[in-house]
């Protein structure tokens, strides 16, 4: 359900931002979070409930995750803008290094961690988070890159630019459904693989569209990128999931989700400073990076133990 949800919203997101943008101001893009958050609220009141647990709060594992995470997506933000080598910038993200190793040795200390690191023994916690990981930097990392081409390169309105992405996202809603079913039958790590590689295929194709990629070419790359992300991650929730005990869901839905936003984080930065003095050649710079990412979460999910559809879980 969380995989279905968000993606229907981020099939609309980008008509409807730019939408948005247009008539009225970039804040009113926060707004789209309104209805999809509604939604998500009204069809958790079907959904069972879950039994209650103690979980005392982790004080240091807190404050040390906080202050990583807002370190480095500070420094990574503002050094794709400003130059890395900027005092601010280093520092940032030298604090975020040391919060990380903070938060290392906090979690190793606690009776009650917050991420329990034991968890990351597991191949599959750790290849699950990985993809998600990738996932999301070629997912927002590619939306971030062509959104500025289109308007910059191209020169269409925000509106135009949104239905562009009409063919990446539009089957998003149909690939997780899909997802659902063939991982059913053939196991979640069939749709994981397949749906990387069509990713990879789709984001080959746009790389090999040439510079200045349009009209059909265009749309078919879009089309086969998008299919293929929906099509993975929600079994890449599933196979996360069979694999911890059920007490564990809820941190390791979270520790998922982390991921997936330093991922789309991490490639909006580094991807805006590719393309900040020769827009072209780092849009196609960013593409390949993209390429390589993905390529790299395929291999991992191929290591992904064998599914026992018997047993309903990993062997």
């Amino acid at each position: 359900m969380w995989a279905v949800g968000g993606t229907v919203a981020m099939a609309g997101g980008p008509v409807a931002g730019g939408a948005l943008t247009s008539g009225l101001s970039w804040r009113a893009i926060f707004f789209l979070n309104l209805p999809a958050g509604l939604a998500a609220a009204a069809l958790l009141v079907r959904a069972p409930r879950s039994p209650l647990r103690a979980a005392p709060l982790d004080p240091a594992g807190q404050v040390t995750a906080i202050a990583a995470l807002a370190a480095l997506t500070f420094g990574v933000i503002d050094g794709g803008e400003t130059g890395f080598g900027r005092p601010a910038v280093l520092g940032c993200l030298l604090l975020a290094a040391a919060a990380m190793a903070a938060f290392a040795i906090a979690e190793t200390r606690t009776a009650h961690p917050m991420v329990p690191l034991a968890l990351f023994r597991s191949r599959v916690v750790t290849v699950c988070v990985t993809i998600g990981f990738a996932v999301n930097i070629a997912f927002y990392g590619v939306i971030f890159v062509l959104s500025l081409y289109f308007q910059r390169v191209l020169g269409q309105s925000a509106v135009r630019a949104g239905l562009e992405f009409l063919p990446m996202t539009a089957l998003l809603p149909a690939a997780n459904l899909a997802s659902a079913r063939i991982g059913a039958r053939f196991g979640p790590h069939t749709p994981i693989k397949a749906g990387l590689l069509v990713s990879v295929a789709g984001l080959i194709a746009l790389v090999a569209a040439g510079s200045r990629p349009d009209g059909a070419p265009l749309a078919g790359a879009l089309a086969l990128a998008g299919t293929g992300l929906g099509f993975a991650v929600p079994s890449v929730i599933i196979v996360l999931l069979d694999a911890i005990p059920a007490d564990q869901a809820g941190m390791a839905a979270g520790l998922l989700n982390s991921s997936r936003q330093v991922g789309g984080t991490l490639a909006i930065a580094v991807f805006g400073a590719l393309i900040s003095h020769r827009f072209l050649p780092g849009m196609r710079a960013s593409l390949l990076i993209a390429v390589v990412v993905l390529l790299a979460a395929a291999a991992a999910a191929f290591t992904l133990p064998a599914y026992s559809r018997r047993a309903g879980k990993m062997s």
